[in-house]
């Protein structure tokens, strides 16, 4: 165990890999949430582990790849251009029902693949996933 955090309430926040030995995944997640619900714990969070919709995937693989549309260059340039830099920059999204955002922020990552920007809000300090099609514009 790793102490990471400490709060002024006196919480503490840990890292933890737990091994469980189980005939599937599914029964050791299950084991695993029992004794996590059991132990009245303030939160907790898994982050990796869960191996569900693995038939789906397999039905996905045998349908096989969907091909996702071409990223223009010229975008994909400045997107990496602002992660290299660590360019404050602020992206407008529209997030759709009439949601729309106007965030002062730094792009921390680009996944090409699945068109999904993470972005990190300078005055909230929180991290946002937001795919290209919800965002309406770039400012330098």
């Amino acid at each position: 165990m790793t102490k990471k955090q400490t709060t002024a309430d006196g919480s503490y926040l840990f890292q933890v890999d737990i091994l469980i030995h189980a005939p599937t995944n599914g029964i050791a997640m299950e084991q695993l949430l029992r004794v996590l619900n059991q132990a009245e714990f303030a939160d907790y969070r898994i982050q990796s582990g869960i191996q569900l919709g693995k038939k789906i995937e397999e039905e996905l693989e045998q349908a096989g790849p969907s091909t996702p549309l071409p990223l223009s260059e010229g975008l994909d340039s400045r997107i990496r251009g602002y992660i290299q830099t660590n360019k404050l920059i602020r992206v407008n999204v529209n997030k759709g029902k009439g949601v729309k955002l106007s965030m002062p922020c730094r792009v921390v990552n680009f996944d090409p693949d699945q068109e999904l920007l993470t972005l990190y809000h300078v005055d909230e300090k929180k991290v946002y996933s937001v795919r290209l099609n919800e965002i309406d514009d770039f400012f330098d």
